[in-house]
């Protein structure tokens, strides 16, 4: 549905790569007049550039209410959620306090901003979990079939529970929530984009889970037509096909270390002091289980269809090819010498016995 594109857009979390590239994009509209990004902290040096054309206000979520109000907001982008946390600016506490109170306040704000048509909510495909219980393809409408370990994941859920109560409060407001798939380009900078940026890239022993990617450049383009259009409702965004994590880390050169489970989470410390990104719980399960979505809905609705998750990742691969310890030509003479192997060692117990002497 294509409805007029808002005067006045609030986007939160503009300190951060995402945040920024969205209010950017939506400034560079000509349709919209003024875009506004809410953030407590100031973006690094290597964004500034990006939000030239957007108003920033430094101020954390419990500004959030009187800020989108006295804007006259028509729409509000929320995308300051955090997937990791991070031990130098408050470890678990802090992210929680961002993603689950943060978003409180921030939809409490937008309940109470009387010109407010459009509210869009950055999720994650975290949001069904990881188990053996699950499908083989996840639908918007499939419940987790277990609690979620990863405090990412129980944040999502948490986010998505406060955003039904707005649409309750607010049904006149289309509400759109995206579950993206873990993002990648060959820009990006995620946990995700660092663990297979690593020279050695550690697995879970025993296991090859089944992995989609969505490009960031599509995740912005949904971004936008939620902002632009009115597209109420939840939706998965995710690159088509499906990478197994063997074949991620094979085409990305990398050498993989099989570890046993349990060894990923108490070991943390030691693979960060060996060069390796720490995992979380929430990249654990995704490992062990994989997750697959459908996007049906989305390419229905939006029509729009991401880039596969095979392009997307190449278009990783291509931009982190310096790093590479195991490149694509080597592991090729790798295999070419292990056939070689094997055909000369059949050749070889193909031939006959010399005539005298006993076979054993």
């Amino acid at each position: 549905m294509v409805t007029s594109p808002p005067s006045v857009v609030v986007v939160t979390g503009v300190s951060r790569y995402l945040g920024a590239r969205v209010a950017a994009r939506l400034a560079a509209d000509p349709r919209i007049d003024r875009v506004v990004g809410l953030d407590p902290h100031d973006p690094p040096a290597r964004l500034l550039g990006l939000l030239e054309g957007v108003e920033r206000i430094r101020a954390d979520a419990r500004a959030a209410t009187e800020a989108i109000a006295d804007l006259g907001a028509e729409a509000v982008v929320h995308l300051a959620i955090t997937s990791v946390p991070d031990s130098r600016h408050g470890g678990r506490a802090a992210m929680k306090e961002q993603n689950v109170i943060g978003t409180m306040q921030v939809l409490a704000a937008a309940q109470g901003a009387p010109r407010l048509r459009k509210l869009v909510v950055r999720s994650s495909t975290a949001a069904y979990g990881a188990s053996f219980r699950d499908p083989a393809v996840f639908t918007e409408d499939t419940e987790p079939r277990a609690v979620p370990r990863g405090a990412f994941a129980r944040d999502i859920l948490d986010v998505e529970g406060y955003v039904r109560g707005f649409r309750r409060r607010r049904p006149e407001v289309a509400a759109t929530v995206l579950r993206f798939a873990p993002m990648i380009s060959s820009s990006a900078e995620t946990s995700l984009t660092r663990y297979f940026a690593q020279p050695v890239v550690p697995t879970v022993l025993g296991r090859d889970a089944r992995l989609q990617f969505v490009h960031v450049e599509d995740a912005l383009e949904v971004l936008h037509r939620s902002v632009t259009e009115d597209h109420p409702g939840t939706f998965n965004v995710a690159g088509s096909g499906v990478l197994m994590l063997s074949q991620a880390v094979r085409r990305a050169g990398r050498v993989s270390l099989p570890l046993p489970e349990p060894a990923l989470s108490t070991g943390a410390a030691l693979l960060r002091n060996l060069g390796v990104e720490q995992i979380g719980m929430d990249q654990i399960d995704l490992f062990v289980h994989g997750r697959v979505v459908d996007t049906t809905r989305l390419i229905g609705e939006f029509g729009f269809t991401p880039r596969t998750t095979a392009a997307a990742f190449e278009e990783f691969i291509q931009a982190h090819a310096a790093g590479s310890t195991v490149t694509a030509a080597r592991l090729s003479a790798a295999e070419n010498a292990i056939l070689d192997g094997i055909r000369r060692v059949r050749a070889a117990a193909a031939q006959p016995a010399p005539a005298g002497r006993e076979t054993p």
